[in-house]
């Protein structure tokens, strides 16, 4: 019980720093956005359509901006999820066909079609697809209205002569193709890469700059006016140890809960995606705890904590994406729980993988955080009974 109460002690701790309300919520969710921008997004073009018409022309419009099938279509009930999924990277572009498209087609007039994407290349190279595919069919469709007014013939006759004619005409065929695998898998969303790696950047940070709380803690004798009561240093160590893994699991849940809710990050597996952020974050209290026993003071232990931290994050592929590493490099970065962690979410996240897929990762970060504990337990033990 007394353990418990020194765990809760350091996070009140910690929450009582308001500076540390916009490191441990705000920033985190500023970078998921950020890298977001720049890695995220979906490997293969995808677009959503709510079509309201479902009519022969509307299908046929679909047709002719994917005739190679080089586009994923995906079909959305209504405007507001198309929207959502466009915004979240989802979906690459969003198209809104009217319920009159087919009638107003049909009778020669103009109709309005909705087109929605992201600011970026990929939502400018879709919407050439799609104004040359409404351009193709409706060069048609006027060539039928022009010959049935013409040689007064019914509309059945009409479609004949005209796409017989169509098919005569000479055409410039342009061909495309991909050469090898896709860097992010083919169903990531625009903040996948950016929330699992800032999850483990904020984690271990939050740990090793929290290690300065249990500087002062021995600074100012309140470990010793502790070891003055009947506290066995074995619970005062506990506490210290649990404080610390709270700190850290507190930050994991913050960012999965929040780019779950701000940016639809679904985390792949539940029970594979805790096991990852716990196994994590008994890392992160064993280096913190490490670095709060061994420093002189909370100055020296803030610095160690933010150089190592940032450091260890930027080898092990949590400021840049494992993937782009040059292969060398990324062997090297393993040398960090980092790039263990990365491969663990990127298995869940990017693939779709198991918890039986990532038992070697979740084994590889339970090995780091029983060195760095152990560690940090004789470490700390010696400091207070010294």
């Amino acid at each position: 019980m007394k353990a418990l109460t020194i765990a809760g002690l350091n996070l009140r701790r910690m929450f009582r720093v308001r500076s540390n309300i916009f490191f441990v919520i705000i920033m985190p969710m500023m970078l998921i956005l950020l890298l977001g921008s720049m890695f995220g997004g979906t490997s293969s073009p995808r677009i959503g359509v709510v079509d309201g018409s479902n009519g022969v022309l509307s299908a046929d419009m679909l047709e002719r901006i994917n005739p190679d099938d080089e586009l994923t279509i995906e079909a959305f009930d209504d405007e507001d999820s198309l929207v959502n999924a466009v915004s979240k990277g989802r979906a690459s572009a969003g198209l809104i066909i009217p319920s009159n498209y087919d009638k107003e087609l049909k009778s020669g007039n103009s109709v309005s079609v909705r087109f929605i994407a992201r600011p970026d290349t990929g939502g400018t190279q879709l919407l050439a697809s799609v104004n040359r595919a409404i351009s193709g069919q409706t060069e048609i469709i006027r060539a039928e209205i022009f010959v049935a007014r013409e040689l007064d013939i019914s509309p059945e006759d009409t479609v004949v002569i005209v796409r017989d004619v169509a098919a005569t005409v000479s055409r410039v065929e342009v061909r495309s193709r991909t050469e090898g695998e896709a860097v992010f898998g083919d169903d990531i969303s625009q903040f996948d890469l950016g929330s699992s790696s800032q999850l483990l950047l904020f984690i271990f940070l939050a740990s090793l700059t929290g290690s300065a709380a249990l500087v002062e803690t021995r600074r100012f004798g309140v470990s010793r006016r502790m070891l003055s009561t009947p506290t066995r240093i074995s619970t005062i160590l506990l506490g210290e140890a649990t404080g610390r893994f709270a700190i850290a699991i507190m930050q994991g849940l913050i960012i999965m809960l929040g780019s779950a809710l701000l940016f639809g990050v679904t985390w792949g597996n539940p029970i594979a995606a805790a096991a990852v952020m716990a196994s994590f974050s008994l890392v992160g209290a064993g280096a913190g705890m490490l670095i709060g026993s061994i420093a002189s003071n909370d100055q020296q232990a803030s610095s160690i904590g933010l150089g190592l931290g940032l450091g260890m994050a930027a080898i092990g592929g949590s400021m840049v994406p494992l993937e782009i590493f040059p292969e060398t490099f990324r062997k090297i970065a393993h040398v960090t729980p980092h790039a263990w962690g990365n491969d663990a979410f990127a298995e869940l996240l990017q693939r779709g993988g198991s918890f039986q897929d990532v038992i070697d990762e979740i084994g590889v970060l339970l090995a780091y955080a029983f060195v760095l504990l152990t560690a940090a337990i004789f470490a700390l033990r010696r400091a207070l009974t010294r």
